[in-house]
């Protein structure tokens, strides 16, 4: 219990710390929170695959591809033809992609950044470390619970 206690105490004090100050969404720009949360697991230099966006929203292909349509018809994302396995879609953010991005985002970088160098590098690669084996597992979570509520609808549950 003492790990999960530990985790329940720090997870918010982070986020308290450093959680953006207001969303500044731009002018005209509509966006949906599914949308934003796509925003969130995309950058302008390496690319994501469309299945990898599917798995980590917890939707198929197919309907993540929608939400792709809008938002590049919204001018915020890119889709291109991976060089090497033409069957592979990756997707980019566009330059206005990155500014809705950091507009929408619940954590400031600016704050972040500062936590994190107010760390002794050591320790900071440790958090970081840390960080990353946190996120894996939060994606297993994602992804068990879409089987598990697909396993309770076969067996004619309802979630």
């Amino acid at each position: 219990m003492a790990d999960l206690d530990t985790a329940l105490h720090a997870l918010p004090r982070i986020l308290s710390a450093c959680r953006a100050r207001g969303i500044r969404i731009p002018r005209g720009a509509k966006i949906s929170s599914r949308q934003a949360e796509i925003l969130g697991y995309l950058d302008q230099e390496d690319p994501a695959m469309v299945g990898e966006l599917a798995d980590h929203a917890g939707v198929t292909a197919s309907t993540m591809s929608l939400t792709l349509t809008r938002m590049e018809e919204g001018g915020w994302i890119r889709r291109e033809r991976d060089p090497v396995d033409r069957r592979v879609m990756n997707v980019r953010l566009t330059e206005a992609g990155g500014r809705l991005k950091e507009a929408v985002s619940l954590l400031d970088p600016e704050r972040v950044h500062d936590m994190l160098h107010m760390m002794r590098p050591p320790d900071r690669g440790l958090a970081l470390r840390g960080l990353a084996l946190l996120a894996e597992a939060a994606d297993a979570l994602v992804r068990r619970g879409r089987h598990d509520i697909a396993a309770r609808i076969g067996e004619g549950s309802h979630p």
